[in-house]
């Protein structure tokens, strides 16, 4: 069978109809691979259409705009990164050492799994107001979600505001570094539990 032939063959099966929730994940699949690939400033709703090998509207009613197929780009990466802290904390151990490194080790893996795409979606989300938001509503739940799981380790003052956003800079800062390959994704984790630890113990 020549290229073209299996080139076609792909096309016709990504124009085949499907249930939308599953167009849906099949779009935002290529659309990190076109990150991956050509960066994000070449992913527009367009070229995500040529490269899923559907029509413009089928695109267009999913995500409307390029800032709507960006805010659901970041969505479904912080549900894997919520999932994986969820399911890491529920098999975890007791202490806050334990605690702090499920968080550390879960958010690092997390942002390592999906490379450099990451970062380049959100320097476009900082770049919209409107984007900013989302990702401001993303990381508020982070931030409570480290509360109720850190909580019950923090002293009668209990841990500040402040402190949880020193929490996620800092886990932003290591999984980046990691990414450029300053440093290993085992130090990366191993300094952000050290930082969780240090701020809880202080609380």
């Amino acid at each position: 069978m020549s290229k073209n032939s299996r080139k076609n063959e792909r096309t016709d099966a990504a124009r085949q109809r499907l249930p939308r929730e599953l167009r849906l994940r099949q779009l935002l699949q290529v659309s990190w691979q076109l990150i991956r690939d050509e960066g994000t400033d070449a992913l527009t709703l367009g070229r995500l259409a040529e490269a899923a090998g559907v029509t413009k509207p089928v695109v267009y009613s999913h995500f409307g705009t390029r800032n709507g197929l960006l805010a659901a780009l970041y969505e479904e990466y912080d549900a894997r990164q919520t999932a994986l802290i969820d399911e890491a904390i529920a098999a975890s151990g007791p202490t806050l050492d334990d605690k702090a490194q499920v968080i550390a080790h879960s958010y690092v893996e997390c942002v390592l799994t999906q490379g450099r795409e990451i970062p380049e979606v959100l320097a476009a989300l900082n770049g919209s107001p409107e984007l900013a938001s989302v990702k401001r509503r993303y990381q508020h739940a982070f931030i409570e979600k480290c509360g109720d799981i850190l909580a019950p380790f923090a002293r009668s003052n209990g841990i500040s505001r402040a402190a949880f956003w020193a929490i996620l800079g800092a886990a932003d800062a290591l999984s980046d570094a990691a990414i450029a390959g300053e440093i290993s994704r085992d130090q990366a984790s191993a300094e952000l539990r050290d930082t969780i630890l240090a701020i809880v113990s202080r609380s």
